[in-house]
């Protein structure tokens, strides 16, 4: 089975009517890794994921789920 990293990183951002830029500079990266991690292009390290969550004022587990597919 392989597992994908799923993010409601997007809906948060919205929510707080932050453009990818402006999250970006808040977590002290590019906007270009916003919108990798948003399209599952890229899975964020612990600590990124922790800040990213920090600024949007939500849990890791609330922004990141791993889901299970089959092969």
């Amino acid at each position: 089975m392989a597992d994908q990293l799923t993010t409601t990183m997007k809906l948060q951002r919205a929510r707080l009517d932050l453009t990818q830029a402006e999250l970006a500079e808040q977590a002290g990266v590019t906007r270009k890794s916003i919108n990798a991690i948003e399209t599952g292009n890229m899975v964020p390290s612990t600590i990124l994921a922790l800040k990213l969550a920090r600024v949007l004022g939500v849990t890791v587990e609330e922004l990141f789920a791993i889901e299970v597919r089959p092969d």
